[in-house]
């Protein structure tokens, strides 16, 4: 049951996943100009398929299917090293979403504010590359980390996530270890809270000042930037859900020497939900993916 419920949010978001990796590029290659916001749902929608090819869904498939640790030593670190970097530049640029709708719908007008606006879609490109490389290198860093404890110590600690175990040294202390590097990605989930209240601050203020503008028979018709920052709404408020209890199992899974064995099947069902619906969310939202879905 549970490889047919894996098999099927995998194959589902890897498809939509694809979907959205090919209408961005054929887009491009075809001399159309992408917008700005694009850029960011090319990025998220890449490491979303990552996430979901590498320690998410297709490794638990394979587990389902009875298939237990078929990965050795190498390909393991590989899965989860590729896994990590996903994950994260999947939360850095869900958390620049949210900051890049605030300046582009936010009402601000002094100068500072407005230079900020008029300029911040140059450097998206840019700032999502930077995602990648930067969070590489925090991977790779934290890899030797692991490895000097490990290599120094003859009392080894296993954690076996069902197609590979982990091994590492019973005196490194993990849980002070991942909280640390925890920290940022608690100030990313704080941001996109604090974010969203404040675009649905915005879109309550907006919708009552139409009110008093037009007619009812215009309110159904929503600005771009109001779709916009709808989807994101959906896709920030859908991430954090998500990213908050699989945090706690995860976090639990990494201090407990005894657990049951549903928390791993779990633990990986709520990690590949995002990747898994993000694409679907952008689909149904976006008039310009769902013209070319029409056309091809």
């Amino acid at each position: 049951m549970a490889s047919i419920v894996f098999f099927i949010q995998t194959g589902a978001g890897i498809l939509g996943n694809v979907f959205l990796l090919s209408h961005y590029t054929i887009t491009f290659f075809n001399g159309n100009r992408l917008r700005s916001i694009d850029s960011i749902f090319f990025h998220l929608a890449l490491a979303n398929s990552i996430m979901l090819i590498s320690k998410g869904g297709v490794p638990q498939t394979m587990v389902g299917l009875g298939l237990k640790n078929f990965l050795d030593h190498i390909w393991c670190k590989l899965i989860h090293f590729l896994h990590r970097v996903a994950r994260n530049v999947s939360l850095t640029i869900t958390c620049f979403l949210s900051g890049f709708q605030i300046i582009t719908i936010s009402p601000f007008t002094f100068s500072i504010w407005s230079k900020l606006k008029a300029h911040a879609s140059n450097y998206i490109a840019s700032f999502c590359l930077f995602c990648w490389i930067l969070h590489i290198l925090i991977n790779v860093y934290t890899f030797v980390i692991i490895q000097k404890h490990t290599n120094r110590s003859n009392n080894m600690r296993e954690w076996n996530n069902g197609f590979c175990s982990q091994f590492a040294s019973a005196s490194f202390r993990v849980s002070l270890f991942v909280i640390l590097f925890s920290i940022p990605d608690f100030l990313c989930v704080g941001f996109m809270v604090i974010a969203n209240s404040y675009l649905m601050l915005v879109l309550q203020r907006h919708h009552q000042q139409v009110q008093h503008i037009h007619s009812s028979s215009h309110l159904s018709r929503r600005s771009p930037e109001t779709k916009a920052t709808y989807t994101i709404l959906v896709l920030v408020s859908t991430y954090v859900s998500f990213y908050s209890v699989n945090s706690i199992l995860s976090f639990y899974l990494f201090i407990s020497d005894k657990y049951d064995e549903w928390l791993i099947p779990t633990s990986a069902f709520l990690a590949a939900c995002f990747p898994a619906i993000n694409p679907f969310v952008l689909i149904s939202s976006d008039s310009h993916v769902l013209h070319q879905e029409k056309v091809l």
